[in-house]
């Protein structure tokens, strides 16, 4: 099998609400869902018997020019000020071939699991060559542009003038990004960004007060924003998972009035956050089941990936969603969407998945069931982008039986 495959058909695909379906797709396009068996057969068919057919996942805050520097940095495992030291340091060292290749190696491997959208912050640099990062991150996207949609937002920090911000921009960065919290004056940070973007007629898309205690900008934020047209987004919120409720009602109020999406972080949050509690050490989440349920946008992300800020990661938005579940106690199907529609969503990409009209963006996955499948994360998969098998597994395993097993096995009928 050469890949990518165009496919006009998905065959005996079971959905997550039980169904089993036929998906016919023309081009990048869903345009029938049938009865399993309804649909003629074709010469570009995929048999998904066995196997449950979610939205592909998308990941809308990664770091993919961090991304698989673990090794290469050997940082002290703790919160995110030691984080963000130990990889200052590195950039110091560091070549555009390495951020390039250590980005490409992940955005396969997050293909592999089935994400066919990334959206990546990418650090200005302090020191001689701030772009460093732009440039390896927009190489690496112009050569995998027919395999995954990729963003790419500007972080820029506190110190980062904003010139350096307007020359990302320029090479071809999407979204004004940055982290107003980590400045001295906060509020002023966040306005000199949200200025940018405005005068840039471009997206934003901030890491937000990502702390347990310490400056709460989401309100400002959201009060800035409300009735812009752009696409703006607030990832961490970590913060507003600590206040009290009728502040965090508040704050939660002005999020859902100006349509910000909110993007979890779980993995990496719940490693960062919480070194310097002895005892009822928290979970280190944004207020996932109070975004929910006032209605706002709401996504989640990786983050990062075997790097300071995160020494571990697969990889895989079923990882993402289990922890959703673990941690911030969403239902299976709400975490699921947090990492595949609803981060589609908060990314501004099209309705994708097994709907007349949707893009033909797909993960299927061998298991019964929802639950089945974000349960075991089984390696057997397919993945569709625009509607061609881009990626494809097969695992082979065997375990021996149990001696007893054996012996029921070979003995003679009479003795059974």
């Amino acid at each position: 099998m050469i890949l990518p495959l165009p496919l006009t058909l998905l065959r005996g695909a079971t959905l997550p609400d039980g169904r089993v379906v036929d998906v016919e797709i023309e081009a990048d396009t869903v345009t029938a869902i049938l009865p399993a068996g309804d649909a003629a057969p074709t010469s570009a068919e995929l048999d998904l018997t066995g196997f449950v057919l979610l939205t592909a996942t998308a990941d809308p805050h990664s770091h993919l020019d961090k991304a698989r520097s673990w090794d290469a940095i050997r940082p002290p495992m703790g919160d995110l000020l030691s984080a963000i030291n130990s990889w200052r340091d590195y950039t110091a060292t560091m070549t555009e071939a390495d951020v390039a290749g250590r980005a490409r190696a992940q955005v396969l491997a997050m293909l592999r699991q089935g994400t066919t959208a990334i959206r990546s912050h990418v650090d200005v640099l302090r020191g001689a060559d701030p772009l460093l990062c732009a440039r390896a991150l927009v190489s690496v996207r112009n050569e995998l542009a027919d395999l995954v949609d990729l963003e790419l937002v500007v972080l820029a920090g506190p110190e980062t003038p904003d010139v350096h911000v307007e020359a990302a921009l320029d090479l071809g960065l999407d979204l004004v990004g940055g982290a107003p919290h980590l400045a001295d004056d906060p509020s002023a940070d966040l306005r000199r960004l949200l200025a940018i973007a405005e005068r840039r007629g471009s997206g934003v898309d901030l890491h937000t007060d990502e702390s347990l205690d310490g400056a709460v900008t989401l309100g400002e934020f959201a009060a800035i924003v409300r009735g812009w047209t752009q696409n703006v987004s607030a990832g961490h919120c970590v913060r507003l998972g600590t206040l009290l409720p009728a502040e965090r009602d508040a704050v939660i109020a002005e999020v859902v009035a100006s349509r910000i999406g909110i993007i979890a972080n779980p993995i990496t949050n719940l490693y960062l956050q919480g070194w310097d509690h002895d005892s009822s050490v928290p979970r280190g989440l944004t207020a996932v089941r109070e975004l929910l349920d006032a209605g706002a946008r709401f996504a989640a992300g990786a983050d990062n990936v075997r790097d300071p800020f995160n020494p571990l990661g697969r990889s895989d938005a079923l990882e993402t969603a289990m922890l959703l579940v673990a941690a911030g106690h969403l239902t299976i199907d709400e975490a699921v969407t947090a990492v595949s529609d609803g981060a589609r969503e908060v990314m501004g990409l099209p309705v994708a998945g097994a709907t007349v009209g949707a893009k033909a963006e797909f993960l299927a996955v061998r298991g019964t069931s929802l639950a089945d499948v974000v349960a075991d994360a089984p390696a057997d998969r397919h993945v569709i982008h625009a509607g061609r098998l881009v990626a494809t597994t097969t695992v082979t395993s065997r375990v021996a039986a149990a001696a007893s097993l054996v012996s029921q096995t070979t003995a003679p009928v009479s003795e059974r």
